[in-house]
């Protein structure tokens, strides 16, 4: 089975795919409580629901999108991306730690060309990924908000399953 993984500070996606390429488990951890302060207070929050994921379903592959590791002006500072980067490798840690698996690390641009998504100039990748997942995947439902939204989690949700189905995608071509 695949364990995908979107990190962020605030909300991490993860996704769980069987050996046919279908959803298993699929979730959004909201780590925006302001009981949470520091990062290794949010990875802990993290590692216990990994750690329970670990007994639920036998994890052979893990895959988490790459973090950004370029500055680009008007989108992300740089104290956001080196935050990023830190929570990053530590959630990369404590995957090794549970599943006793190093993860491997696909891009976001490299996953959503996997599976054919294309993003055109000035569209919002977030959207178009939702939509995508949206259309393709029968099992995957989004609330939304009153305003017509998507409920928060609903992106980072989709996000780890395109990184959960881009590493099962790569697994397949290595077998043949």
């Amino acid at each position: 089975m695949i364990l995908g993984l979107d990190i962020s500070t605030s909300i991490t996606g993860i996704t769980v795919l069987n050996e046919d390429g279908t959803i298993l488990h699929n979730e959004a951890i909201n780590l925006t409580s302001k009981k949470l302060e520091s990062i290794l207070q949010k990875a802990e929050v993290v590692k216990k629901r990994l750690t329970e994921l670990k007994y639920l379903y036998n994890i052979n592959k893990i895959y988490i999108e790459q973090s950004l590791n370029a500055f680009r002006p008007g989108l992300s500072s740089a104290q956001v991306i080196l935050t990023l980067g830190k929570f990053n490798g530590i959630i990369s840690w404590i995957c090794y730690e549970v599943f006793g698996k190093e993860p491997q690390y696909i891009g976001s641009t490299t996953a959503r060309k996997e599976l054919g998504i294309k993003v055109e100039r000035g569209a919002s990748a977030k959207d178009v990924v939702l939509k995508h997942v949206l259309d393709t995947v029968p099992s995957f439902k989004v609330e939304y908000t009153p305003a017509g939204n998507p409920k928060a989690g609903a992106y980072d949700r989709a996000d780890s399953y395109v990184i959960a189905k881009a590493g099962y995608l790569q697994c397949q071509k290595q077998k043949s």
